[in-house]
């Protein structure tokens, strides 16, 4: 059972470590969210331009482009901290040992945690960052309100990041993370409203979407890249805040399982 109480600052320290590994690889990790959009956008753009000549959403007529584009910062998001804090923290669990370490200090075991999961929110947040400063170059983000994508980032990167952390917890090996991955991440990757609006699936898969904390990161971010929405934004925030807390308790419930086997 997780024990609130031994949640301090210190948390902090760990976050910390982690953010001095990563000063050494920054470079290579940042060529992603500054060309990845690019390629997106000249993909579908060149791909698409023929095929579909515009879609509507929130009551106005968009390019695929436009519509798209959005989708690409929420997905980011999902990747860059879910597979932080699965594949990236197993390993530092389990090859490196670097957990180990880390709870013959002070540390409570809950610190670990919690400062794993914000770590995956913090490079969810910069990719998200430097990915809308790109599409903003496009044209496709409008500011001053696509600034709202960094606390917004923040938010969903703890949220995939928590979810990530409860896989780690019941995972056996690094090999069985493919299972989480095509069942949970993926059909994510193509239902949330992504590519295709979700009011033109039908009915069932139109609530099954609602169930998805992807569609509801996807949508905030199209609410502030374009300013439209097709769903009510504080029904998308509070999901996402809800949806959050849960898989932290879940996430740190998991691990402190694992870990004092």
């Amino acid at each position: 059972m997780i024990r609130m109480s031994n949640i301090s600052w210190r948390f902090l320290s760990v976050w910390r470590r982690n953010l001095i590994v990563y000063r050494k690889i920054w470079k290579v990790n940042f060529l992603v969210p500054l060309l990845e959009p690019a390629f997106y956008i000249l993909a579908f753009g060149l791909g698409f331009q023929g095929l579909v000549q515009g879609l509507s959403y929130g009551g106005k007529a968009l390019a695929y482009t436009q519509f798209m584009a959005p989708a690409l910062i929420a997905i980011s998001i999902m990747y860059n901290s879910f597979f932080e804090t699965t594949y990236a923290s197993f390993v530092r669990m389990y090859y490196q040992k670097t957990f180990d370490g880390m709870m013959t200090t002070p540390l409570s075991l809950e610190e670990i945690i919690l400062a794993e999961i914000v770590w995956g929110a913090t490079k969810a947040t910069a990719a998200a960052a430097v990915m809308t400063l790109v599409l903003g170059l496009f044209g496709f983000v409008n500011f001053p309100q696509g600034l709202l994508i960094v606390p917004l980032a923040f938010l969903g990167g703890l949220a995939f990041g928590a979810v990530g952390m409860f896989f780690t917890g019941i995972t056996p090996s690094i090999d069985m993370f493919n299972l989480p991955i095509f069942l949970f991440i993926t059909p994510m990757f193509l239902f949330s409203g992504t590519f295709f609006p979700v009011s033109g699936l039908p009915e069932w898969a139109q609530t099954a979407a609602l169930i998805f904390p992807l569609y509801h990161l996807v949508e905030l971010s199209r609410a502030c890249c374009l300013g439209l929405v097709e769903t009510n934004p504080l029904l998308s925030l509070g999901y996402l805040i809800v949806f959050t807390l849960c898989f932290l308790v879940l996430g740190l419930t998991t691990m402190r399982r694992r870990l004092i086997k």
